[in-house]
């Protein structure tokens, strides 16, 4: 049998109106002859009555451990799965609804971070062969003793990969409100088009970077079982992004769609925070922490060595862990926050200075303010351009450089 894993998002289920769409997808796919296994999100986003955010402003997250908050958060999902079924049923289809833990997703017990070790997928197979459309609650499983767990913060589009490559799905849709992977954030940029077709890697570097399409761990797994994946919108009949390997089609594909271009999409990432530590010539010191970083698990979005000083970039969320191993082992430091890092991903690029070069002049011509710049060769085929500013120079930093980069062509 053909399967074919659906996955919505928050705002995909956020509204009965909303639902209803979703619904059509289902039924659409389903009436094509699939056997089809829907992921759900919880509802809406923050504000929203049964979002993640939501439930968490519920309580004192101080005065409860992290195994009775992933309890607390894996309701989101289950309302959501649950009235999604009841808008099936009412159209004479039928449905199955399975927690994480019912439909065999073993997990270890790291609450609130949790890793999938194991599925057992023969409830959904069962129900899959009974013709039933299957719903299962995203972001969540359950450890070997069945306590529940939670993913992590976009962990719906882990459980959706993971079930497909359990159940060997033929492909797997992620459902969203855009349609499809953008050259630039359309919220920002206003000439901003779709991405028809992608290489996982690509896909990956802009998740990474801060693009909200999909979780990279979920790239990686996707990739890794070799499982084409198709961004949608829920709102649209657009035909969305096709993401999968880079082969000879793929490449003979992308050059007639980019027109050569060798930038090809534009992201960032706000709440950053730059660190620098100056030094002369104590490399034994500068070894000496770096060991003591790794060994405090801090993490760090990039690190650069220069002659006399030593700079970081790491989110605002992990700075405190930072700054308090300083201070203890008597480092000093300077401190930029609220800093933004936009990251342009390109393809084949030879000369890298020049692609800094434009991206300077670009920025500069907008005074926008650069803290930090630098280019990384991911692969022979990939290279990720970023560079550091403040972030209410955001918009006008991504404008400049998607028109610098004539993207919108």
């Amino acid at each position: 049998m053909e399967i074919v894993v659906q996955k919505f998002g928050g705002t995909s289920v956020a509204s009965k109106s909303s639902r209803e769409k979703v619904v059509e997808k289902i039924i659409h796919k389903f009436n094509q002859g699939y056997k089809v296994l829907v992921v759900v999100s919880a509802m809406g986003k923050k504000g929203d009555f049964y979002s993640t955010d939501t439930l968490i402003e519920m309580i004192n997250p101080k005065a409860i451990t992290n195994k009775e908050m992933d309890l607390l958060l894996s309701c989101g999902e289950i309302i959501s799965a649950v009235v999604l079924a009841n808008h099936l049923f009412l159209k004479g289809y039928k449905a199955s609804v399975l927690t994480g833990s019912q439909a065999g997703i073993e997990t270890d017990d790291n609450f609130g971070n949790s890793e999938i070790i194991n599925i057992h997928p023969d409830k959904i197979l069962s129900n899959l062969n009974e013709n039933k459309i299957t719903i299962v609650t995203g972001f969540q499983g359950s450890t070997i003793n069945g306590e529940i767990t939670t993913l992590g913060r976009g962990g719906s589009d882990i459980t959706a990969i993971a079930l497909a490559k359990a159940i060997k799905s033929t492909y797997v849709e992620i459902y969203t409100d855009v349609d499809g992977v953008m050259t630039a954030d359309p919220n920002i940029v206003a000439d901003t088009k779709v991405l028809k077709n992608m290489s996982y890697f690509e896909i990956y570097y802009l998740a990474k970077n801060g693009a909200k399409i999909i979780h990279p761990k979920a790239i990686e797994m996707a990739q890794e079982a070799n499982i084409p994946l198709i961004i949608k919108n829920t709102f649209s009949n657009n035909e969305g992004t096709y993401i999968k390997a880079m082969d000879t089609q793929l490449i003979s594909d992308r050059r007639k769609l980019f027109n050569k271009k060798i930038i090809t999409s534009l992201t960032y990432k706000k709440n950053k925070v730059q660190i620098t530590i100056p030094y002369k010539d104590n490399n034994c010191d500068l070894e000496y922490l770096i060991e003591k970083i790794t060994l405090n698990n801090i993490n760090l979005d990039a690190i650069n060595f220069l002659m006399n000083k030593i700079i970081f970039v790491m989110d605002m969320e992990n700075e405190s862990r930072l700054i308090n191993l300083l201070e203890k082992e008597k480092f000093n430091y300077n401190l930029i926050r609220n800093c933004c890092k936009i990251s342009a991903i390109g393809y084949q690029i030879k000369n890298s200075s020049k692609i800094i070069t434009k991206m300077l002049m670009a920025l500069c011509k907008e005074n926008v303010k650069i803290i930090q710049v630098s280019d990384l060769s991911n692969t022979f085929l990939y290279n990720t351009f970023w560079c550091l500013i403040k972030e209410e120079d955001t918009n006008k930093a991504l404008t400049a450089l998607h028109q610098e980069f004539k993207l919108y062509t």
